[in-house]
């Protein structure tokens, strides 16, 4: 999978926080993609021992949310951490990850951030990018904005508010547990972000595709072959 070099990595605070803002004018808002044929999600493990962390990617068929192909790099992460430029910390380690894919995703799901941000600049954005590929931000936790209450039944969803500008959604997809936060990433419009996030909800708070690749640096995604199910692939 190609990715695009938008910009350096060895940056400051200050610097970092500039290029999000130049980014943030590129993220397109409409859906550019029809019906997916292969779905991705990415995730990161958090630094371990000797400062080193593991980045995943895992290519899912649509609908079926059969594992294609997965890809598990390790590395050390840039910047600590600091909110707000986790795009800054993660994204390198990710985009190793899915240059080394053979399976190209037609949409990828990211377990972060999309444009509800205080920048509009969150992972799924800054991925989206840098890939030049629909991306959409699946967070676990808000990071700015406001909403109401999200109905019980899966699928009940209520705009996240920001100055005055809807930035995503906060979605139910289980009930009797929180809601997920979702967000343009790249290249899709809120109405198809939530569509394609329930479509890819298997019974489980999180979508398959982050799910996965959540177990994937995790050293626990089930085995499978491509094409079959069975077996293993990792870089």
């Amino acid at each position: 999978m190609k990715v695009y070099h938008l910009h350096s990595w060895d940056v400051t605070i200050t610097q970092a926080e500039e290029i999000q803002r130049r980014l943030a004018a590129q993220v397109l808002r409409k859906c550019e993609v029809g019906e997916p044929r292969l779905v991705a999600g990415v995730d990161i493990s958090r630094q371990g021992a000797g400062g080193m962390a593991r980045g995943a990617v895992v290519v899912l068929r649509y609908p079926e949310l059969t594992i294609v192909e997965s890809r598990v790099v390790e590395g050390r992460l840039g910047l600590p951490y600091i909110p707000g430029l986790l795009s800054f910390r993660e994204s390198p380690l990710i985009l190793t990850a899915c240059e080394r894919l053979e399976a190209i995703p037609d949409l990828i799901l990211v377990d972060g951030q999309g444009i509800a941000h205080p920048r509009r600049m969150g992972l799924a954005s800054h991925l989206g990018l840098l890939l030049d590929t629909p991306t959409i931000g699946c967070a676990k936790s808000l990071l700015c904005g406001r909403h109401g209450d999200v109905g019980e039944e899966p699928g009940s969803y209520v705009e996240l508010v920001d100055r005055g500008e809807v930035i995503g959604a906060a979605l139910r997809t289980k009930s009797g547990l929180k809601p997920i936060y979702v967000s343009i990433g790249h290249k899709v419009d809120l109405p198809m972000a939530l569509k394609w996030v329930m479509a890819c909800c298997r019974g489980y708070r999180i979508p398959e595709p982050t799910r996965l690749a959540h177990l994937a640096v995790a050293g626990q995604l089930p085995a499978f072959e491509r094409g079959a199910g069975r077996g293993r692939l990792f870089a």
